[in-house]
């Protein structure tokens, strides 16, 4: 599939990005070029001690924003694929700072597509998030813009051979900014976990089945889809048991701009919503549905159907919680302060 292909990944030195890395790496050790591209040279000298050139001479690391149009057109040079997971993410963050976050996460994104529509690049996967499925903060407002535009960039490419998907999941496990470490941090200095909300839900995914997903993607999409992935819930507090069975759990109350279960596909959706296998696919208004039932051999999903970590019917409990913690944590993917 990627045999002496040429890949691109935005915020390439991120957890995503990393682990993308290697997958890529060992399974099609033959990509003619793996490019790295972000806008950290600290993050890059780090990753580059892990893949010295000597070794990997497919890798470059090239510094760069997606907000500069002329420099992230000048890396698309060559490319057979990009992979869009550059993007500004803390809620908080984003409700004070609006704009930093427009101009990435938006017009990154329009950068992204413009310099596709303008170079040899033959398929694009831009990373969304359940934030974006009616969104009620500004990041995720952003997000959904995002995907709009990615989606609709399937319009205006012509006769060209490109094809535009996106891919939506919620809580990567054990990324950085998640609840895991952050339980464990606060574990190991005493014996009160913070948690939000009791019955707060999640969506659990790690990053190996997220980078499989767009793997995946690239290689299945027809374009203008927007895949969902099927994958369990579990609550909160199934986390904060898991780590620290008798810690005193205290509520904090949820944060601005938080929900009490994420959603992934809303009834809204449901009027362009396919179902097979282990995605969904949310599908352009207006498209040729058939032709996408066929290619996924895929069935439509009822009208008012809804998709959130809170009515799900696969779920984590503590002791399979607490497995996949301790797995993370002997791989050394969730450090040990």
């Amino acid at each position: 599939m990627l045999k002496n292909k040429s890949i691109l990944i935005t915020g390439g030195t991120g957890s995503f990005g990393k682990k993308f890395t290697e997958i890529i790496l060992k399974r099609y050790p033959e990509v003619s070029r793996l490019v790295i591209y972000s806008r950290d040279e600290l993050k890059q000298f780090d990753m580059s001690q892990d893949y010295p050139e000597t070794k990997y001479p497919q890798i470059r690391f090239f510094i760069g924003d997606v907000r500069d149009n002329a420099r992230f057109k000048r890396a698309c040079e060559g490319i057979d694929v990009i992979i869009h997971a550059a993007a500004l993410k803390q809620v908080p963050a984003a409700e004070y700072n609006p704009d930093e976050f427009i101009k990435t996460n938006i017009g990154g994104a329009q950068n992204v597509i413009d310099a596709a529509l303008s170079t040899n690049v033959k398929v694009v996967v831009a990373l969304s998030t359940d934030k974006a499925a009616a969104p009620i903060n500004l990041y995720g407002a952003t997000k959904l813009v995002s995907d709009k535009l990615f989606i609709a960039a399937n319009n205006i490419k012509g006769k060209r051979d490109l094809r535009f998907s996106v891919v939506r999941y919620g809580n990567v496990m054990g990324s950085r900014g998640s609840v895991i470490p952050f339980f464990m941090h606060k574990a190991k200095n005493g014996n009160v976990l913070p948690i939000t909300h009791k019955d707060m839900t999640r969506f659990n995914i790690s990053l190996e089945d997220g980078v499989e997903m767009v793997l995946w993607t690239i290689e299945n999409a027809l374009g203008g889809e927007l895949f969902v992935p099927k994958i369990p819930s579990y609550k909160i507090e199934t986390v904060a048991r898991a780590i620290s069975p008798n810690a005193e759990l205290v509520d904090v109350g949820i944060r601005p701009g938080e929900k009490l279960h994420e959603e992934m596909i809303t009834e809204s959706d449901s009027y362009n919503t396919i179902e097979f296998d282990k995605y969904y696919a949310i599908l352009p208004s207006g498209a040729d549905k058939e032709k996408y039932l066929k290619h996924f051999n895929a069935v439509e999903v009822p009208i008012g159907f809804q998709y959130n970590s809170g009515t799900n019917d696969q779920w984590v409990n503590v002791e399979k919680m607490r497995e996949l913690i301790t797995k993370f944590v002997d791989t050394g993917f969730i450090p040990i302060e």
